[in-house]
């Protein structure tokens, strides 16, 4: 390897036993791979080390090329084309088309197309780009994994006709069956807490209580509907607290906002009062009848602008927070600092 600019030598990479055929750096330039009569080395281009022996090629190999991003080195011996995995050096896959030797291979700009030139008279093109997996049907946002979302996503598009990625059934309409088969298609995961957490965010024990009891309307014996509906009464379960609790607020210490979260064992008027440190009452959050359920992300626990019933900011220090939930109350502390 030499230096460019002064044509001075850098370092002379020693190994190779036989007549080195070709070169190749990797996009980043950190990497050099060599090729010739007997074999194929990876070297570290900064300091000429020997990284990595590339054992597979049978032959003399004629050519190498990096992909675009650095990640498949492709070389050429004898009628095949190997691709390797960089990282690893492990062999990703063997081509065997060609009937004479291949003398180039290169690839194109995207990284997506490896072309392979031979003395048989032919250049040949490869598709190297992985084939994306088949989309499931239940994974109605298209985000490679059947979760909460889909099914908050059907439940956002209940009764609605058409063409649909709600419509998992494909039977024109989202309904029942559409949010059941979602369920299903998570159930073997659904005691995985993240689900749990997942769905705390985003759904209700009314809207699960509602899911669950038109499921059980429709009364179909298919294994995978009855096993959604388990999942169903599974995530009833989860999102049902035991206990009603009042929770710390986040974040604390705050300025000028907080949240407030809690949770309800049972369906309740829910009010939210806060105190100085004096006892004197600062705000009344009114928060009205809510459902059973946990109220605890920042879409569903109760918020506090840091003002009072007048609306004007108040100062920094100690202020209490009482949760009055039915025959309910719990209190607890928290700190503005400005």
């Amino acid at each position: 390897m030499w230096d460019v600019d002064t044509g001075n030598l850098k370092s002379t990479l020693t190994g190779h036993t036989d007549s080195v055929l070709s070169v190749a750096f990797s996009p980043d330039g950190n990497t050099l791979a060599s090729g010739g009569g007997n074999g194929l080395y990876l070297w570290n281009a900064d300091t000429g080390t020997l990284k990595n022996t590339l054992t597979g090629h049978t032959g003399a190999v004629w050519s190498v090329t990096f992909s675009p991003d650095g990640k498949i080195l492709a070389s050429a011996s004898d009628d095949t084309v190997l691709l390797w995995d960089v990282d690893t050096g492990t062999l990703k896959s063997t081509i065997t088309e060609h009937t004479d030797l291949v003398l180039s291979v290169a690839f194109s700009p995207d990284g997506n197309t490896l072309a392979s030139s031979s003395y048989d008279g032919t250049v040949l093109l490869w598709d190297i780009a992985p084939a994306e997996p088949p989309r499931l049907a239940a994974d109605v946002n298209a985000d490679g994994t059947v979760n909460i979302q889909d099914l908050v996503q059907v439940a956002a598009n209940f009764g609605a006709t058409g063409e649909n990625p709600a419509d998992v059934n494909g039977d024109g309409q989202v309904n029942i069956q559409d949010l059941v088969a979602v369920a299903a298609a998570f159930g073997e995961t659904a005691a995985a807490p993240a689900v749990y957490a997942a769905a705390a965010e985003n759904l209700t024990t009314t809207e699960v209580k509602q899911w669950l009891h038109a499921a059980q309307q429709a009364n179909l014996t298919d294994p995978d509907f009855q096993r959604g509906v388990e999942v169903l009464k599974h995530l009833l379960t989860r999102l049902t607290p035991k206990e009603t609790v009042l929770l710390p607020n986040y974040p604390n210490p705050f300025n000028p906002e907080t949240w407030i979260p809690y949770q309800l064992a049972e369906p309740a008027e829910v009010t939210i009062r806060i105190y100085a440190v004096d006892g004197s009452l600062v705000r009344t959050l009114s928060l009205g009848h809510q459902a059973t359920g946990s109220y605890q992300s920042r879409t569903r626990a109760a918020y506090w602008d840091g003002r009072n019933n007048q609306g004007e900011p108040v100062a920094s220090g100690v202020y209490f927070y009482t949760l009055t939930a039915g025959d309910f109350t719990s209190t607890r502390k928290m700190l503005i600092r400005k």
